[in-house]
């Protein structure tokens, strides 16, 4: 479940793109994107670095056992550089499973990943594969990605659900 989150974190990290802080209404007003299975939301603002505009799953849910390709659309705004960081929070309800700070520059190369640092500015598509374990709970996680350049400055802000709790049929009675 780590190594999903982690790689899920360096693709959208890795090839996004940046922007500037807006008030705190226009991020309020950030629209959730939802998918079958999972969802996920922009919670940065216009002055990050990276500003995502994309994100899919295949397969769509995801399912334990089977390889899980994201691919993630954004664009730099400004030059990513080693030493940029992203502190992860995995909650389970309210239970925190996980959190730790990675570096994204050094996640990047670890992954072999298509895009590698450093990031010049600019529109990128990056697609990761990983192999999600059969072991994954049925359960509902929610992630909470803030992503910072080298210098400290706001990177990314990135919340995601993801529903692997068993869905049964309805019956029309």
């Amino acid at each position: 479940m780590v190594r999903l989150f982690s790689v899920s974190i360096l693709a959208m990290l890795a090839g996004l793109a940046s922007a500037n802080s807006p008030a705190a209404q226009e991020v309020m007003n950030q629209p959730v994107h939802t998918m079958e299975g999972w969802s996920w939301s922009d919670c940065g603002s216009p002055t990050d670095a990276i500003q995502l505009k994309s994100i899919s799953l295949s397969p769509d849910p995801p399912k334990p056992g089977q390889d899980l390709t994201v691919t993630v659309v954004g664009t730099a705004q400004q030059r990513v550089e080693d030493g940029a960081t992203a502190d992860v929070v995995v909650k389970l309800g309210l239970i925190r499973l996980l959190t730790k700070t990675f570096d994204v520059c050094d996640e990047a190369r670890n992954a072999n990943a298509t895009i590698q640092c450093p990031i010049e500015q600019g529109d990128y598509t990056v697609v990761e594969t990983v192999a999600l374990p059969k072991e994954i709970p049925q359960a509902k996680f929610n992630v909470a990605v803030t992503g910072y350049t080298v210098d400290g400055e706001d990177m990314l802000c990135l919340n995601l659900m993801v529903d692997f709790m068993k869905k049964f049929p309805r019956f029309g009675w």
